[in-house]
């Protein structure tokens, strides 16, 4: 990665990166996953004011109608499930399961595991544009978010999306602050 830009969000830091071209990552500060180089080099680059630009749109609960430029190299199997996180629809959740039934399908594979997809969907390099917030489970859990449940369950609710039947895996409660439990003026009032 060969620019990095900092963008505060009212869910936390993010950090943007680019190749001077494309977005290759965007990652919560200090989330799951958060790579282990980045560069220090900060620029102001027009794909960087085209990120924030749709960044500030979806924060203001708005879908944005663009996506910036994009620039992802992995496994095929990981672009084909990031692929089809792209094709959720802003306030529409998808199920790990249907995610391995489109990508088995794809693949020309009968079945696909939806733990192998949950992999691929937890190491998204592009969080938020790359929708993996929108992926829950087949019985309405939140079962993981590389940038935090808590923050998960923020970003559902913001695109409006009906959390009344999704909830937080009991063994995931001790360490994930639940929306269900407090007050939440807005959606953007559900910070860890």
């Amino acid at each position: 990665m060969d620019y990095v830009y900092h963008y505060e969000s009212p869910l936390g830091g993010i950090t943007l990166a680019s190749n001077g071209e494309a977005l290759v990552g965007v990652w919560f500060d200090n989330q799951k996953y958060y790579p282990e180089y980045l560069t220090d080099r900060c620029m102001e680059l027009p794909v960087f004011n085209l990120t924030v630009k749709w960044l500030d749109i979806y924060f203001s609960g708005a879908c944005p109608d663009f996506t910036p430029p994009l620039y992802i190299e992995d496994t095929d199997f990981r672009e084909c499930v990031w692929g089809i996180l792209l094709t959720i629809p802003y306030g529409k959740t998808m199920s790990y399961k249907k995610i391995a039934e489109i990508t088995a399908a794809k693949s020309g594979y009968n079945k696909m595991s939806a733990q192998a997809v949950g992999g691929a969907v937890g190491h998204n390099p592009i969080s938020l544009i790359i929708p993996c917030h929108r992926v829950v489970g087949s019985n309405g859990s939140l079962t993981g978010y590389a940038g935090g449940i808590n923050r998960k369950m923020s970003l559902l609710k913001l695109e409006g999306v009906d959390t009344d039947n999704l909830f937080i895996p009991p063994d995931r409660e001790k360490t994930a602050w639940n929306c269900h439990t407090k007050k939440c003026g807005s959606p953007k009032s559900c910070l860890p």
